[in-house]
């Protein structure tokens, strides 16, 4: 069975995960895994890379071009020709899940998804909001 797993380093200069990343690199050097080194694309911030790299597209023709653009892509993406496909995908952090499954997060709702209707299939969505309080339900008469 072959897999692709894209492990994306945000805001880590290549030379400090390179450095950094042990295990990483030595699948890299048991030929167990690649290591690709790609060139900013600017405006040089997280959401609009994070469809470059999913699309192939630069920054002006996907349209996502600020992290505080909420939407879900318009442009043919990595997750939709994979399950389109029959493959099975999955991602982790909730930029993903609104670029590719639903905008905008909710974080009771999207946290976690199993559902091969969507582009990313199943998910374990995190947020920098992981310390919020539990949801308590409760039935008062």
């Amino acid at each position: 069975m072959s897999k692709v797993i894209l492990i994306l380093s945000d805001a880590l200069r290549y030379d400090v995960a390179k450095a950094n990343m042990g295990f990483l690199g030595h699948l890299v050097e048991m030929e167990l895994a690649s290591l690709y080194k790609v060139p900013g694309e600017l405006p040089s911030m997280s959401r609009p890379m994070y469809e470059t790299v999913h699309t192939g597209l630069p920054s002006i023709e996907h349209g996502i071009v600020a992290n505080h653009i909420v939407r879900l892509s318009t442009k043919p993406n990595v997750f939709q020709l994979a399950s389109s496909a029959g493959k099975v995908t999955a991602a982790a952090y909730y930029w993903f899940s609104e670029l590719y499954n639903r905008a905008p997060f909710d974080r009771v709702e999207d946290r976690e998804v199993d559902d091969n209707n969507l582009a990313i299939q199943h998910g374990r969505f995190y947020t920098q909001f992981e310390n919020f309080p539990p949801i308590i339900c409760s039935s008062i008469p």
